[in-house]
């Protein structure tokens, strides 16, 4: 749960916060001690609401950009307090050893996530964006289904994750580097050739 979790934040955190919520509420899971939170009413329609607003947001090419900036401010610190509350039972110290496993994994997959959407942005049909989101949508989904129902399936599907995550990083930073240097070239240029 704590893997699950701290994953699935990185990419659609009020839809982790939704599933897992719902899932306890209804019985399907049992949410440890510091997670049971989640299942409460109020906690559950504010997740809703900003699931919706989540998956609006990230169906609307460069405003999901917006999103996702402002999201590094929330997920990252977000994935590491699920992954804390999830090992909290155990004790103080595996609490602190998940939050900083569960910090680092929501951290790579949102730069994945993110880093990947800007440069998918930059084309200028809007379906390369829509087929990317709705992609994450079912993969995080999927992959948190597959975390609390199936363990051995997700930790197979997150060492693939976290392979291309390490293989695809360094491309997507090298992208963003170069677009950010022709953006500077290009507001550059006008003014020499005055």
């Amino acid at each position: 749960m704590a893997a699950g979790l701290s994953w699935a934040s990185g990419l659609r955190l009020y839809l982790a916060l939704f599933m897992v919520g719902a899932l306890g509420k209804i019985g399907w899971i049992v949410l440890p001690d510091h997670l049971q939170i989640l299942s409460q009413d109020g906690v559950l329609y504010a997740s809703i609401f900003m699931l919706t607003m989540e998956f609006l947001a990230d169906k609307i090419p460069v405003f999901d950009s917006l999103w996702d900036s402002l999201h590094t401010f929330i997920r990252i610190p977000a994935g590491a307090a699920l992954a804390a509350g999830a090992v909290a039972d155990i004790g103080p110290e595996w609490a602190f050893i998940a939050a900083l496993l569960g910090g680092t994994l929501s951290g790579g997959s949102h730069f994945t996530k993110a880093g990947s959407r800007a440069l998918i942005n930059l084309s200028p049909e809007p379906f390369s964006n829509w087929a990317a989101s709705f992609g994450e949508d079912f993969m995080a989904a999927a992959g948190l289904w597959a975390a609390l129902f199936a363990p051995a399936l997700f930790f197979v599907g997150l060492s693939l994750f976290l392979l291309l995550m390490v293989w695809l990083l360094p491309k997507i930073w090298r992208g963003v580097r170069l677009v950010l240097k022709r953006t500077r070239h290009e507001q550059v240029q006008p003014v020499t050739e005055r």
